[in-house]
């Protein structure tokens, strides 16, 4: 015989009703997934404490550091003077009146100014070149991400020695053409431009990669589209291509700006800022005058400036690559 149910209810035959609490979940089955966020959030914190604390240790102590050297007169020549706050924006007034550093932020917009279009041409420019597949481009693009893996001092010397004339292969070339040329780096009209030449020779391979990148994600559709319809090759790039690749440059843009005012090596080693101050750009101003002349609490304030001024720059890029992203999406 089939086993029977055991109810404890109405007549014969009939199911049980269910009472109005049965089907409701328990409060503690209620409160579990928000149990389970909590914890998972905790640990989540607890995993991620040790990266914030060792980040904090490594940036923001030695950022916080510099800014209230800053408003210190420290010098090794004048250790008494290491915290004495006084005159806290005395550093600052005086920067307001030193040509020099005004001079040195001259150069240094004319080097990150020149030197980061220079980059983002010639990269876009050789990405849209080596943009296929075949053997032949993939050996090319491996060639030209040399320069950016080279250490900044081996490219220096590698510059060094082309802009020495006694062993340049370069002036031995010009000179038997009979075309002889002074040291590019020793004359005051050629020496700052030619430590640009160098950094965008260094550089141009970090725009290539990121456009070459972001090629692969363009949509064939409305590039065939566009060639059915007539579009030469300029249109297609200028109206298809080249809003695509928009937002890319801005990041390619940012990253080489940022980098542009740390050029420390191409300047140290190819003029170490001369001839005269051409060369001098606002970190080795810095430099020269934290190491060479001890005044650590000035040249902290040129280095906190040169911050502030790096933080303007890129809110500013990022703005404009916003909003031609979003003029472009409409």
């Amino acid at each position: 015989m089939p086993p029977t149910a055991s109810l404890d209810a109405g007549p014969a035959g009939a199911l049980p009703l269910a009472s109005p609490a049965q089907g409701k979940p328990a409060p503690a089955a209620r409160n579990r997934p928000h149990h389970w966020q909590r914890e998972s959030a905790r640990a989540y914190g607890l995993g991620l404490a040790p990266a914030l604390v060792v980040l904090a240790a490594i940036t923001l102590l030695p950022l916080i550091t510099l800014v209230v050297v800053s408003l210190t007169p420290l010098s090794l020549t004048d250790p008494a003077a290491t915290f004495h706050f006084d005159q806290p924006a005395g550093n600052y007034a005086q920067l307001l009146q030193d040509q020099r550093f005004l001079d040195s932020l001259w150069v240094q917009a004319k080097l990150s100014s020149v030197g980061v279009l220079l980059q983002l041409l010639v990269g876009l420019g050789l990405a849209l070149l080596l943009h296929g597949e075949s053997r032949l481009l993939a050996g090319l693009r491996t060639f030209f991400l040399i320069p950016m893996v080279l250490p900044p001092i081996v490219v220096a010397l590698v510059w060094k020695i082309i802009y020495t004339p006694d062993i340049s292969p370069l002036h031995a070339l010009l000179e038997q053409w009979g075309w002889p040329v002074r040291s590019l780096i020793a004359n005051p009209d050629t020496a700052l431009w030619a430590i640009v030449a160098a950094d965008v020779w260094q550089w141009f391979p970090f725009t290539m990669l990121m456009v070459l990148a972001q090629l692969q994600m363009v949509p064939r559709d409305p590039v065939d589209a566009a060639r059915i319809d007539g579009a030469n090759r300029w249109q297609v790039f200028v109206y298809i291509v080249l809003p695509y690749l928009q937002r890319t440059l801005v990041v390619c843009a940012l990253f080489r700006l940022i980098d542009s005012f740390k050029a420390f090596p191409l300047l140290y080693v190819l003029t170490n800022g001369g001839p005269g101050t051409v060369t001098e750009v606002t970190n080795f101003y810095g430099f020269i005058q934290a190491f060479n002349f001890s005044y650590w609490g000035y040249g902290s304030a040129i280095a906190v400036v040169m911050l502030a001024i790096i933080f303007v720059l890129s809110a500013l890029i990022s703005r404009l690559g916003k909003a031609k992203g979003e003029r472009h999406a409409r």
